[in-house]
């Protein structure tokens, strides 16, 4: 599908977009050929493939539940820059 000069300007009004002469003859073509991409697409059978939102299976990437050993506080602590008994000693943001 050829889109025309006017097609594109009318699109660029849409969207609000200020084209130069050149811009619009560059997306006069290049949204033609998206366009004629999709009319390829729609000549494919798609009877009997059901619809779907997501092309690929998901997979669920929460954490488990499982409860895991931590680290001890020493270990954490041990490359504090400063340190305030068993806590990180840190300097005030709000005064």
């Amino acid at each position: 599908m050829k889109l025309s000069r006017e097609q594109v300007l009318h699109i660029a009004l849409l969207a609000r977009l200020g084209l130069t002469e050149t811009e619009v003859d560059r997306l006069s073509e290049q949204l033609s050929d998206i366009l004629e991409s999709f009319e390829v697409l729609q000549q494919v059978d798609t009877t009997g493939i059901p619809p779907t939102a997501q092309s690929i299976t998901l997979q669920n990437v929460m954490k488990d539940d499982e409860d895991t050993a931590s680290l001890p506080q020493s270990e954490i602590l041990a490359n504090a820059p400063q340190r305030d008994g068993s806590f990180f000693r840190v300097r005030a943001v709000l005064e």
